[in-house]
């Protein structure tokens, strides 16, 4: 059966991640690398807007979900940073039946379990930020 979907939608930051700057040129060659990698059709690139706590663009991927395969992120650490709003994107990705790619950590976010591991990853990684050691 054929899919109706369009490929897979970038999403770049323009704010640091986890107190890190990439430049978006930068951020864009790691998704282009990563999409042509795993032989994903990559569709122009999303830029989050500055301002903290915004995701106004990945809202707008999200809305746009249902014809798309997926979001490719630069990376995993720029999903939102309260838990309960990541659930609700997670949720929103699983019923589309949709799928999340992190380029930089070469991650594939899937299903349940994969959004668990993910989880984890983001828990642990922010509390080593918090505490200064990563």
């Amino acid at each position: 059966m054929k899919s109706d979907r369009k490929g897979w939608r970038g999403y770049v930051a323009s704010r640091p991640i986890l107190g890190q700057r990439t430049a978006q040129h930068v951020q864009n060659i790691v998704i282009r690398d990563h999409c042509r990698r795993h032989g994903l059709y990559y569709l122009l690139g999303a830029v989050e807007y500055t301002m903290p706590a915004c995701y106004m663009m990945l809202e707008d991927i999200v809305a746009e979900m249902p014809c798309l395969e997926g979001i490719v992120a630069y990376s995993l650490f720029m999903l939102p940073v309260d838990a309960a709003r990541r659930r609700l994107f997670w949720d929103r990705m699983l019923a589309c039946n949709a799928r999340f790619h992190a380029a930089l950590e070469d991650m594939i976010i899937a299903d349940a379990d994969d959004i668990a591991r993910a989880e984890d990853l983001i828990l642990v990684k922010t509390y080593l930020h918090q505490v200064g050691i990563a």
